[in-house]
C-alpha cells in the first residue's frame, strides 16, 4: 500500500465530462432500463434524435444516480460506439472518464462498481421518497486510495477476464435459446397440422397463482427459498437468485404455493412476455401465474409456447381485460394446440440438452459473478495484491 496514493474522486476521474452533440442529431441512446445490474456490457441501444441528456463516448462508465437503479447496481462500461462517436442517455446517469496519466478506464469502471464509490454515492442521496438522487458534488469530494497506473491495469485485467467470460456465457445462452425457439417454430408453427385439436393450459399441468406472505413471515436477503417477482424475471431463462427470499416460516405458511424446480412462470400484470423457468423450489407473488407440467415432456413445449408473443397477447385479450391483468382462472383456460404425445416427446428429447446447457452456463455465470464480487473490494482496497510483472 506504500505506493498507493490518496485522491479526491474528481482528481482521479473526469465526472460528467463535456461533449458536444447538436440537438436533432440521430445518435445512439442507452436507456436506463437496458442496463443490467452489475453488468459491464451494455446489451442494446436505440438510434434516436438527441433532445437532451448526458453524453458519453467509448471508454466512459455510466452509473445510475437515482433510486432504486443505483442501489440495484446499474453501472456499465460504454463500448458500443464508433471511433469519435458520441452517444447519449438519461439525465439520471453520472458519467465517469479516465484522466490521462492518472487513471485507467477499466479501473474507473470497477471503482464505480466498488463499495468505495457506491457506498458514498448511496449515502449522499437526497430528495423525496422514491426519487432520491446522488449529490454529485459530494461524490466529487470523496477521498480514497488508488494504486499507480500499472497496478490499476493489472487489477482491471483480472476483473475484466471474469466479466469477459460471463459475457461470453450470456451470449452463448442467448444463441442457445434462439435455437430452441427456432426449433419450436419449425415443429409447431410452420409445420403445424391443421387437424390438431386445442386444449386449455390446465390440460398440461397444474396452474398456480403466487401470493405474497405477510411481512411477519417474510425475511429479506437470507431466507432459504427464492421469492420471485416480475423485476426478477427480466433477462432470465432460469431464475437462480431474487431480491427476496422466504424463511421456513414464510415457506410453510403457504406450502400450496411452492413450485418445484423447472416450473414455468409467466408474468400476467403490466408486462407482457416475461417467461422463466425456476432453477429450484420457489414461490412467486400474485402478479405471476405458474405452470407445473404434468409430465416432463410437456415442459419446454409449454415454456416456448408461453414465450411466443402472439400467444401471450392473445391470452391477455381472451381474458377480457384492458389492463393486462389475467387471473388464474382465465389463464388456465388459454387454449393452445395439442400435438400428438409422440411428437411432444420427440421435441422434448431434441431441446432438453439445449436447456441443460443453458442451465449449466447460468450456474457457471453465478460462480464467476461470486468470484468477481468477492475479489472486487479486496483488489480495489489493496487487501489482495496483483503482480505487475510482464
Amino acid at each position: 500500500m506504500s505506493e498507493w496514493k490518496e485522491y479526491r474522486l474528481a482528481d482521479f476521474a473526469n465526472i460528467n465530462p463535456t461533449e458536444r452533440l447538436q440537438k436533432g442529431t440521430i445518435a445512439k441512446k442507452i436507456a436506463m432500463e437496458v442496463i443490467q445490474p452489475f453488468t459491464k456490457k451494455i446489451p442494446t441501444y436505440s438510434n434516436e434524435e438527441y433532445k437532451g441528456g448526458v453524453k458519453f463516448k467509448n471508454g466512459d462508465t455510466i452509473m445510475a444516480r437515482i433510486t432504486p437503479s443505483l442501489e440495484n447496481g446499474k453501472t456499465s462500461y460504454v463500448d458500443i460506439l464508433g471511433e469519435d462517436e458520441i452517444g447519449f442517455g438519461s439525465t439520471e446517469f453520472i458519467v465517469f472518464r479516465e484522466k490521462e496519466n492518472v487513471s485507467d478506464k477499466h479501473f474507473v469502471y470497477y471503482l464505480a462498481t466498488s463499495p468505495i464509490v457506491r457506498n458514498t454515492a448511496i449515502k449522499s442521496m437526497t430528495g423525496s421518497s422514491g426519487r432520491q438522487r446522488v449529490q454529485t458534488d459530494v461524490l466529487k469530494e470523496h477521498l480514497f486510495d488508488a494504486p499507480p497506473l500499472p497496478e490499476q491495469r493489472a487489477i482491471a485485467e483480472v476483473l475484466s477476464s471474469l466479466d469477459d467470460k460471463i459475457d461470453l456465457l450470456h451470449r452463448q445462452n442467448k444463441t442457445l435459446e434462439q435455437m430452441a425457439e427456432t426449433l419450436f417454430r419449425q415443429w409447431f408453427v410452420e409445420e403445424a397440422d391443421e387437424g390438431w385439436e386445442e386444449g386449455p393450459l390446465s390440460f398440461f399441468g397444474d396452474i398456480i397463482c403466487g401470493k405474497t406472505p405477510s411481512k411477519k413471515k417474510k425475511e429479506f436477503f437470507g431466507g432459504d427459498i427464492p421469492f420471485i417477482k416480475i423485476p426478477d424475471m427480466h433477462g432470465k431463462t432460469f431464475i437462480f437468485s431474487t431480491t427476496d427470499s422466504l424463511t421456513d416460516e414464510g415457506k410453510n405458511s403457504q406450502t400450496n404455493k411452492t413450485l418445484p424446480p423447472k416450473s414455468i412462470c409467466v408474468s400476467c400484470i403490466a408486462t407482457v412476455g416475461l417467461v422463466v423457468l425456476t432453477s429450484k423450489e420457489s414461490q412467486t407473488n400474485q402478479q405471476i401465474n405458474s405452470i407445473i407440467p404434468l409430465i416432463n415432456e410437456y415442459r419446454y413445449y409449454l415454456f416456448l409456447q408461453m414465450k411466443d408473443s402472439y400467444n401471450l397477447l392473445h391470452a391477455m385479450a381472451s381474458g377480457g381485460t384492458a389492463t393486462l391483468n389475467l387471473n388464474t382462472g382465465n389463464f388456465s383456460k388459454i387454449n393452445i394446440p395439442l400435438p400428438p404425445e409422440k411428437l411432444l416427446k420427440e421435441f422434448h428429447n431434441e431441446v432438453e440438452p439445449v436447456f441443460d446447457k443453458i442451465f449449466n452456463n447460468q450456474t457457471q455465470i453465478r460462480t464467476l459473478e461470486k468470484m468477481r464480487d468477492t475479489l472486487l473490494p479486496k483488489l480495489m482496497s489493496g487487501e489482495v495484491k496483483v503482480s505487475t510483472d510482464g
